[in-house]
Parts: C-alpha cells; structure tokens; sequence
C-alpha cells in the first residue's frame, strides 16, 4: 500500500496516477509492493532527520529509510519540496517531472541501486529515465 503524508503546504496533485506508475514500476522489476509512506515536507524538516539519523549537516531532496525484506517492497520516503522545486530549476526540469525522479529514486534504492560512485550514479539514472517513460 502506497501512502502519501504531508508536513508542509503540499499536495501531489494526481495521486491516484503516481500510485499506479510506482506499483507499476514495483512489478516490472519483479518486486511487491508493501507499505511505503511518501512524507513530502520543506527543507528544516528534512535537514533534522538528516542530523539525527545520518548524522549528516547538509540539505537534500530525499532520505529514505529502507523495511524491505527480500522482494517485499517497505519504507519511509521523505521528500524535501523546497529541494525538488530548486532541483528543477537547476535542471531544467518541470517540477512533476523531478518529483517524479525523486519519487522513483527512493523506490529504486529499496531494489538495490546504489548512488554513491559514479558507475552506480549511472545506473540509477538509467533506471529512474527508464520508470519515468513508463509515466504516461
């Protein structure tokens, strides 16, 4: 079940869509879909769980914390709405459209990809182009 929570003055305005392209992208790459709560929040609210559980001093879009057991698909997303409208600026992007990217990042992690050096940088962002086309 797919949840969506907000702490800040936030909506996704097609919900319903976005439920049906994660469960969708949750399928294609063989895993099931169980509890995972989107909790869209602002930047303070963000950089706290990064200080306290990471223990990290530094913005970001996205933490995501990680209850999958085998191909059981679970977790906490948090998503920073102040970073994702920043981000697609920066980007050039619409902000759904990187929304969307952060969305599916966080999913994407829970299947095993990692983001740390650059090869595997590489492959997420093959992975998150690829569950994006699927959003139509």
């Amino acid at each position: 079940m797919i949840e969506f929570n907000y702490e800040t003055e936030f909506n996704v305005s097609n919900e319903d869509k976005v439920k049906h392209w994660i469960s969708g992208c949750i399928k294609r790459y063989k895993f099931r879909e169980g509890e995972l709560n989107f909790i869209f929040c602002d930047d303070k609210y963000l950089l706290k769980l990064n200080q306290d559980f990471l223990e990290h001093d530094t913005l970001t879009d996205i933490i995501s914390f990680d209850y999958t057991m085998g191909k059981l698909i679970g977790g906490d997303i948090f998503i920073s709405v102040e970073r994702v409208k920043e981000n697609a600026i920066l980007f050039n992007q619409t902000f759904d459209n990187e929304l969307n990217r952060v969305i599916i990042h966080g999913i994407l992690h829970f299947f095993g990809f990692k983001d740390k050096a650059t090869e595997d940088v590489v492959k997420m962002r093959t992975a998150e182009d690829e569950c994006l086309e699927y959003f139509k």
